[in-house]
């Protein structure tokens, strides 16, 4: 018998790509963690990408909720893609009350693009009342950020892939920028793949430096490996960002 159950598809809004689908492990739960894919906000990439990560991390113990949202290509952008990680992550409520999840711990695990979308909505508390995200529902309460895009200004000086920032966000770059949003109330860990040829190691570096600065809790975290070893279920790079999820849930 496999230890992880069927995942179930919950959807947070009537677009095809609004949903999300929670893996739930047969055996002892350890927390609850939010996966984030990236693909630098396209749609030519999915939550296909966090399926592998999610059904690992509910080996491990982790009720892990797989969140597909708009992106570049069909209706993401600003505020689209923003609203619908606020909704999608609020939407854990829903089924943590069916299967009577905890989520005063909730980790958020997301890959480039992904890392910068966790990274913003662990600030959502912070954002003013009428702001895009503000008054969570459910709170992130510590994110793995693997070679996330967290320095968005200077993702965008530098055109990455092919001026991807500036035709996600538009003239809304500091809205969305995680180093805008500094010092944040929850740890970031920013992990980031020594051989990292599609993220620049500086977008994490920059961000904890600043994050430190401010008074905050971020970590860097080097690891072997290239962009996509981080997503690798069978590598080392990965198994260091689970063990850092398991361990923010593990410290509540």
């Amino acid at each position: 018998m496999s230890d992880i159950t069927v995942p179930q598809r919950y959807s947070y809004g009537p677009d095809a790509s609004q949903w999300a689908e929670l893996y739930l492990p047969r055996g002892p739960l350890v927390g609850v963690a939010v996966v984030i894919h990236g693909g630098y906000w396209r749609s030519a990439y999915s939550a296909d990408l966090g399926a592998p990560l999610a059904r690992d991390l509910t080996a491990h113990g982790v009720a892990a909720w797989n969140l597909e949202y708009r992106r570049m290509g069909n209706g993401g952008g600003w505020p689209a893609t923003f609203l619908d990680i606020a909704a999608g992550i609020d939407a854990l409520a829903l089924a943590a009350a069916e299967h009577g999840l905890n989520l005063d711990t909730v980790a958020a695990l997301g890959h480039s693009a992904g890392g910068q979308l966790a990274v913003w909505a662990a600030g959502r508390s912070l954002l003013p009342a009428g702001a895009v995200g503000a008054d969570p529902a459910v709170e992130v309460t510590g994110v793995v950020s693997q070679s996330g895009l967290l320095n968005l200004g200077q993702a965008q000086a530098q055109g990455l892939s092919n001026h991807a920032v500036e035709m996600f966000l538009g003239p809304n770059v500091v809205l969305g920028d995680p180093l805008a949003a500094v010092p944040l109330p929850v740890p970031v860990f920013a992990v980031h793949a020594l051989n990292d040829d599609a993220v620049p190691a500086s977008q994490s570096e920059s961000y904890v430096a600043a994050a430190v600065a401010a008074g905050g809790t971020a970590r860097l975290i080097r690891v072997p490996g290239d962009h996509f070893d981080l997503i690798d279920i069978s590598s080392d790079a990965y198994a260091t960002c689970r063990e850092l999820v398991l361990g923010v849930l593990r410290a509540a």
